[in-house]
């Protein structure tokens, strides 16, 4: 009886270990599980958004001016067209608005004419520096960026084409305060009139020539070369650019997560080229829109199968990350990022 009371004991000693055994395991998965309350995929982007640029008027191309990798300005041309008659055109113009500026002079005007008409040539006279000022800009970028070495240049033109514009609007508020109750206008103050008018639609053509920053950022593709024949329907932009500073990250998160998740949560991004390295990151918009999936998933369920909140999360830490990069999204259970 002794040696099997003793057996008995043993037994339930192994099996009382055994449960203590099987329920730190399931703890221990229990806690894991509860490591991340969502994973997403996701592809990483500029916060700001991705320009695409593509020509305004069909044309061949004449000149690529940057390439991947450049910073570039806002106004900064990047593409140039070949121009064709096009500065011909507006030389003729040019050549008209003197022309009508000089029958006008003939003619004084005092009192309040003399007045509308001297404030009409400075805004005239402002417009026109603005766009001389824009062409030292051009011709001193393009020189920078062929040659490199200082950039003090190109900032004293950036800076005079600033001051030029700043001088155009209040030129054009003078003007606008003048012209509310002016009298009209006398058939040569007219004729004048439509002269510059011309001079600007054709000044205009001629800028559609160039294909020109329309902010601040980083060139992250060309896909245009000189001597290409271009048109505002080509379905491949000819340069894509964007504001790389600040990255984030658009994540698809299946709806059935979407309770786990909530604004300024902290996350973990790991991209797919680099799984060993972790960037961190917080929620920043929750899209209020359900709908099918559009990134390609390494799972076997099909994309169409699952619907999908899309989810934009502010990259606090970027490493060398790469904008178009995949990557999955781990959302940290009740953890907020800071600011």
């Amino acid at each position: 009886m002794t040696g099997c009371r003793k057996t008995l004991l043993a037994i339930a000693a192994l099996g009382a270990a055994g449960l203590v055994l099987v329920a730190a395991g399931g703890m221990t998965a229990r806690s894991e599980e509860k490591r991340w309350q969502a994973v997403a995929p996701g592809r990483i982007e500029a916060c700001s958004g991705q320009i695409k640029l593509g020509a305004v008027v069909a044309g061949v191309v004449d000149k690529v001016l940057v390439k991947a990798n450049d910073r570039v300005f806002a106004g900064e041309p990047l593409i140039r067209l070949a121009d064709g008659e096009l500065a011909g055109r507006l030389s003729a113009a040019e050549s008209q608005v003197a022309l009508r500026k000089r029958a006008r002079d003939e003619k004084s005007a005092t009192g309040r004419a003399g007045t509308l008409r001297k404030a009409r040539d400075a805004r005239a006279d402002a417009d026109e520096k603005v766009y001389a000022v824009r062409a030292i800009v051009d011709r001193t970028a393009a020189e920078w960026r062929a040659k490199g070495g200082s950039s003090e240049a190109l900032t004293k033109a950036r800076s005079a084409l600033a001051g030029a514009k700043v001088e155009l609007a209040k030129r054009e508020e003078e003007l606008q305060a003048l012209e509310d109750d002016a009298p009209l206008p006398t058939v040569l103050e007219g004729q004048l009139s439509i002269a510059r008018s011309e001079y600007a639609v054709a000044r205009s053509a001629l800028d559609n020539m160039t294909v020109r920053a329309p902010a601040d950022g980083t060139v992250l593709q060309v896909n245009v070369h000189a001597g290409e024949s271009v048109s505002p329907g080509s379905p491949q932009p000819l340069l894509q650019l964007a504001d790389i500073s600040a990255l984030c990250v658009r994540a698809e998160l299946d709806e059935r997560d979407l309770a786990f998740v909530g604004m300024k949560q902290a996350v973990s991004v790991r991209a797919a080229a680099s799984p060993d390295k972790e960037l961190t990151g917080k929620v920043v918009s929750i899209a209020p829109l359900v709908g099918p999936g559009r990134m390609e998933t390494s799972g076997p369920r099909n994309q169409s199968d699952v619907n999908v909140v899309e989810v934009m999360i502010e990259l606090t830490e970027t490493g060398q990350s790469l904008t178009g990069m995949k990557v999955d999204v781990y959302f940290k259970p009740g953890e907020t990022a800071g600011r």
